[in-house]
């Protein structure tokens, strides 16, 4: 079976299902989201910039790479490289929180870089895959067209952002009420949402489980690396690096696989890629908080490592 001939099935309902899950993701964002955030972005921004960098150039060079090692079908490569260009997903801040990470720092990241996204996000795709030498040829065949990702990406990301910052600001009350329930209730949902859709084309997925479980493995692997090795030349702090580990690593692969079905029709190794890659990033953020937290706790006391810091105090 050739994976760049098969089309995943997924039917005109599903995907505007898909989006409105999307949609609320982004509304759950928002609604956790102040201004506070932004002014702590802009009084220090040396981590906001090396996030920026380690997602938006380094990510999708060691993902390029990666394509070039591994034995991937040019649409699988393609799917990698549109999981790197995705923006980090909400579930960051909810793994740096269970590592005694600095979740001030992720919710802020994750904010601000969801907005650099909505423009950086079809630039990113259309450029990387254009670089690539086999993936390219499949997205010339797609005719591409970024400025109609970005109305896309704007109703999907920016509009529920925006809604969502709006009814923050104006009903605060009804914000704490609703923030965990669509939070929770948005993330669920889109993780049955990926299950549903890879078994409802089962036999695709199975024929091709074993390279793909290699690929997003190592490719997730090697974005948390990415996040802390970015955060340990920055010079930030075991929190701070916690946060950036998280907000490198984690992509909203969700988004990634909305796109397939929009502009790509559903190809086989790209969709396949961006929803084993949906479930897989969580599960192997969750072993991974809990890990650090648990060695964090060993070696200082606290999860956080505050314990060691007020000794010295």
């Amino acid at each position: 079976m050739n994976v760049d001939d098969v089309v995943l099935t997924f039917s005109p309902g599903s995907l505007t299902i898909l989006n409105i899950v999307l949609g609320l993701i982004m509304l759950g964002i928002a609604l956790d989201t102040s201004p506070e955030d932004f002014r702590v972005v802009a009084k220090h921004p040396k981590p906001f910039v090396i996030a920026i960098l380690a997602q938006l150039l380094l990510l999708p060079i060691a993902t390029f790479l990666l394509t070039l090692v591994l034995p991937v079908a040019p649409s699988m490569a393609l799917g990698m490289l549109l999981v790197a260009c995705c923006p980090p997903g909400n579930i960051s801040q909810v793994l740096t929180h269970r590592s005694g990470g600095n979740v001030a720092l992720s919710v802020s990241l994750t904010a601000v870089g969801n907005l650099v996204y909505i423009v950086a996000m079809p630039l990113s795709i259309t450029f990387w895959g254009s670089l690539h030498p086999t993936a390219r040829t499949l997205l010339r065949s797609v005719e591409l067209d970024p400025w109609r990702m970005l109305v896309e990406i704007l109703l999907i990301v920016g509009l529920p952002f925006a809604v969502g910052l709006l009814i923050r600001a104006k009903l605060p009350a009804l914000t704490r009420r609703v923030q965990p329930f669509v939070k929770w209730f948005s993330l669920l949902t889109l993780l049955g949402f990926i299950l549903v859709a890879l078994v409802g084309n089962w036999a695709v997925f199975v024929q091709v489980l074993g390279i793909i479980l290699l690929v997003v493995t190592v490719h997730d692997a090697v974005a948390l690396a990415l996040g802390y090795g970015t955060a340990v030349v920055g010079g930030l702090g075991t929190r701070e690096r916690k946060a950036m580990t998280f907000e490198v690593g984690i992509r909203n692969a969700g988004l990634g696989l909305g796109l397939v079905f929009l502009f790509f029709d559903g190809l086989g190794g790209m969709a396949i890629v961006a929803g084993w890659w949906g479930i897989w990033d969580i599960i192997a953020g969750l072993v991974v908080a809990g890990l650090w937290a648990r060695h964090t706790k060993h070696r200082t006391g606290s999860a956080t490592g505050d314990a060691t810091l007020k000794a010295a105090s």
